[in-house]
């Protein structure tokens, strides 16, 4: 029997193959010059990155910020008085709606709608012919009673003429006697009747009783109208005119600023305890002025408030009745008083609030009173001191029990601004 042997393969051939499939080592390259001092610098940094964040390492202490920066001013110390301002509305001083006292066909209109008529002038004719006959009778009637008067009196001085001679009696004098007398009073009551239809054409023609603005006409003409003397109960309305000049401006006080008032009105004198100053809604000064006459004598149990009322002069009559006005009174004499910017305030809820900066930088809330605007700076009437240091800008960066760097600042007064509030 023939063995094969198997060949096995030799050890060396074995490892020359390897390294024949191994690839040749890298060469290595050695950084000189200064990118070797880069590389060790870089090298350092990280080291000591990495022992700065092992545990144990002590990291250094950042600086504090800086404190924010606020301006503080103490406030404005002026004398100022004490003013109120009310919503106000016009109300004309005479106004009137005419209706006709006697019936009938309205024959002429003798105006536009919306003008100024004047006192005196025809405004609505209603035909006069009944009443013109009416009195032509009643004239007719005077003259007849005229006539029997006139007879009764012959009768009388006959009668006693006979009862001188002793051919008449004395009852027949006494019958003349009253006759004359009856035929007085029938003339005296012709007399009256043709003087009330003579009221009835004056009637007839409606004038205006003052000068004044008429509104639109009720009536048309041909239309027939009911008048009456005793009142307006079912009679026309022909139309309704008011006066303009002066004008009444109504505004309402409330108990509080009426016992203020009435306090300042017993120590003020002359012009000024009744001055009244008003703007209208387009207008941001209280240029125009006015007369406090009135004041009414009870308060309002539902509103708490009491009327009263100035007296205006409205010579072009460009101020119309029901118009609103924004009215400013001053209750008080002037007083010193502290002023500070509007803006330095806080509303908070129902209170108001402003930052003041103690002595040790610290921001320190304080709850004031406030009252109207002056100068364009609001008024103080509580809650803050002469000397204190309030912030007037950056108020952003106050908040209370923080510190806070103060820069002096300063609060003016405008008196162009005055005028306007």
């Amino acid at each position: 029997m023939n063995i094969s042997e198997t060949e096995s393969p030799s050890p060396l051939g074995e490892v020359s193959n390897r390294l024949q499939d191994t690839p040749p080592p890298r060469r290595r390259r050695v950084v000189t010059g200064p990118r070797a001092a880069v590389v060790v610098i870089a090298a350092l940094a990280l080291g000591g990155a990495w022992a700065t964040m092992r545990p144990g390492s002590a990291t250094p202490a950042a600086p504090p910020p800086p404190l924010p920066t606020v301006t503080v001013s103490i406030p404005l110390q002026r004398a100022v008085g004490q003013s109120e301002g009310f919503l106000g509305q016009f109300s004309a001083v005479n106004r009137v709606e005419l209706r006709p006292q006697v019936g009938g066909t309205l024959s002429e209109i003798h105006f536009n709608d919306g003008e100024i008529v004047h006192q005196g002038d025809l405004l609505f004719l209603i035909d006069p012919r009944p009443y013109a006959i009416k009195a032509a009778e009643q004239n007719a009637a005077i003259q007849s009673a005229q006539a029997k008067l006139s007879f009764a009196g012959t009768e009388l001085w006959r009668a006693q003429t006979l009862k001188q001679t002793q051919f008449g009696t004395g009852e027949n004098l006494d019958q003349r006697s009253a006759d004359q007398r009856a035929a007085a009073a029938a003339l005296a009551q012709a007399q009256s009747q043709l003087a009330d239809s003579e009221l009835d054409i004056e009637y007839a023609h409606v004038t205006a009783p003052f000068t004044g603005r008429i509104g639109a006409h009720q009536v048309s003409i041909g239309s027939l109208v009911t008048g009456s003397r005793g009142g307006t109960s079912g009679t026309t309305l022909l139309a309704t005119l008011v006066s303009l000049d002066p004008i009444y401006l109504n505004f309402h006080m409330s108990e509080a600023d009426y016992l203020a008032f009435t306090q300042n009105r017993a120590r003020a004198t002359g012009t000024a305890a009744n001055r009244v100053d008003f703007s209208f809604g387009d207008e941001h000064s209280y240029d125009h002025h006015g007369t406090l006459d009135f004041v009414d004598n009870t308060i309002d149990a539902s509103s708490g408030t009491i009327l009263a009322r100035a007296t205006v002069p409205n010579a072009d009559m460009t101020i119309v009745p029901g118009e609103f006005a924004r009215v400013r009174l001053a209750i008080a004499p002037p007083t010193p008083a502290l002023l500070v910017p509007d803006v330095a305030i806080i509303p908070d809820q129902s209170q108001s609030l402003v930052m003041t900066v103690a002595p040790d930088g610290t921001v320190v809330p304080k709850i004031v009173k406030t009252g109207e605007m002056s100068g364009g700076l609001r008024i103080i009437r509580a809650g803050l001191a002469p000397t204190d240091r309030i912030i007037v800008d950056g108020l952003m960066h106050a908040m209370p029990g923080t510190k806070v760097a103060a820069q002096t600042g300063t609060i003016r007064y405008d008196s162009a601004a005055d005028a306007q509030e």
